[in-house]
C-alpha cells in the first residue's frame, strides 16, 4: 500500500515540477523540469536518507560505542521480527527521533541525546519501538521522500519570484507565477501532514506490541511534549519540510489537531495508548519521572560517548 502511495506521491511532485517549469518557462521550462524532477525521483529513492541524516549530523553508533542503547534496539527489532536497522545519535538537546530508510533492509533509527538524557529506560524502549513501527509499516520510504521532495518544491517555487515577467511567456503572467510559489509549498505541506497524522496512530499502536506495554510509549510521550516548548531545534527550525519525520513535531508552534499539524494531538495519542493499556489489563502511572534505570548510565545525564 505504501509503495502506492509513494508513486502517486512522486507523480504529484513530478506535476507540482512541472508546474512551475512552465510558468517559467513555458514548454521548454516544463521540459526541463520534468528532467530535473526524474533526476530528483531518483535520487529521492536511493539517497534521501543519507541525506536526512547528515543535515541532522547524526552519528552511527555500534555495539561498542553505545552498547546498551544498541542492545536494546536489537531486542525490540527481535520482537518485531525485522532486521537489526543503523543507530544513530544526534547532538541535539530537543528529545526527540525519527526513522528514515527505504525498507527494513536499509533502514535507520536516530535518536537525540536530549532523548536519551530525559527518558527511563522503559520510555526510551516505547520510543525506540514506534519509530521500529514506521520502519515494519514501511511508512520511513514515503516520510523521507516526502521531507526531500517539499523541499525541493518549496525552493522551485521560490525560484518563480526571480524568474521576471519577461521571462514568463507562456500567457500567465505575474499572477500565475506567484499563484505557482503559493500553491505549490501548500500542496506538497498537504500530502506531508495528511501521510503523517495517520501514519503517526498506526505506528504508536504497533509499537506498543513490539514493545510489549502502551504505557512505556505514552509516558515517553508525554516528556517529550513537556520539554518542547523548552527547547528549540535549530536544524528542525530551518529544515521544517523534515517535521513529519519526527515522533513528536520539533517544531514551535504546532500544538493544535487539525488539517495543518503534521502530528495529531500528543494528548489525543496518550489518550489511545491508554486505551490500548486497558484493553490488555494494564495499567500505569504517566509522569515526568527522572530516569532511573537508563541503560546508558549517569553518564548520558552528564554528556557520555555521544555529546
Amino acid at each position: 500500500m505504501n509503495y502506492m502511495k509513494t508513486a502517486i506521491l512522486l507523480a504529484a511532485m513530478t506535476a507540482l515540477f512541472m508546474g512551475v517549469g512552465f510558468l517559467i518557462g513555458g514548454q521548454a521550462g516544463m521540459l526541463i523540469a520534468l528532467a530535473v524532477a526524474c533526476a530528483m525521483n531518483f535520487w529521492s529513492y536511493w539517497g534521501s536518507d543519507k541525506a536526512v541524516l547528515n543535515m541532522y549530523g547524526a552519528q552511527e553508533v555500534d555495539q561498542h560505542s553505545a552498547p546498551d542503547l544498541y542492545q536494546m534496539t536489537w531486542e525490540m527489532a527481535q520482537r518485531a521480527g525485522m532486521p537489526m536497522p543503523r543507530l544513530f545519535i544526534i547532538h541535539e538537546d530537543q528529545p526527540n527521533a525519527f526513522a528514515t530508510g527505504r525498507n527494513p533492509e536499509n533502514a535507520a533509527v536516530a535518536v537525540n541525546t536530549g532523548l536519551l538524557n530525559a527518558l527511563t529506560r522503559e520510555e526510551v524502549a516505547g520510543v525506540i519501538a514506534h519509530e521500529l513501527a514506521h520502519i515494519k509499516n514501511r511508512d520511513t520510504l514515503i516520510m523521507t521522500i516526502t521531507a526531500t521532495l517539499a523541499g525541493a518544491v518549496s525552493m522551485l517555487a521560490n525560484f518563480a519570484a526571480f524568474s521576471g515577467n519577461s521571462q514568463n511567456r507562456n500567457g500567465f503572467g505575474v499572477i500565475g507565477t506567484i499563484a505557482m510559489m503559493i500553491l505549490a509549498p501548500l500542496a506538497a505541506s498537504i500530502v506531508q501532514m495528511a501521510i503523517s497524522r495517520s501514519r503517526e496512530y498506526e505506528a504508536d499502536k504497533v509499537g506498543a506490541e513490539i514493545c510489549g506495554n502502551p504505557i512505556w510509549l505514552a509516558s515517553a510521550l508525554a516528556k517529550i511534549a513537556g520539554a518542547h516548548d523548552r527547547t528549540v531545534n535549530n536544524t528542525a527550525e530551518h529544515n521544517p519540510q523534515t517535521a513529519h519525520m519526527f515522533i513528536i513535531n520539533p517544531l514551535s508552534g504546532a500544538r493544535m489537531d487539525n488539517l495543518f499539524s503534521t502530528h495529531p494531538d500528543t494528548g489525543n495519542r496518550i489518550a489511545a495508548l491508554q486505551q490500548i493499556a486497558q484493553a490488555w489489563g494494564m495499567a500505569g502511572h504517566i509522569g515526568y519521572g527522572q530516569p532511573q534505570t537508563a541503560p546508558w548510565g549517569s553518564n548520558a545525564r552528564r554528556g557520555g560517548p555521544w555529546g
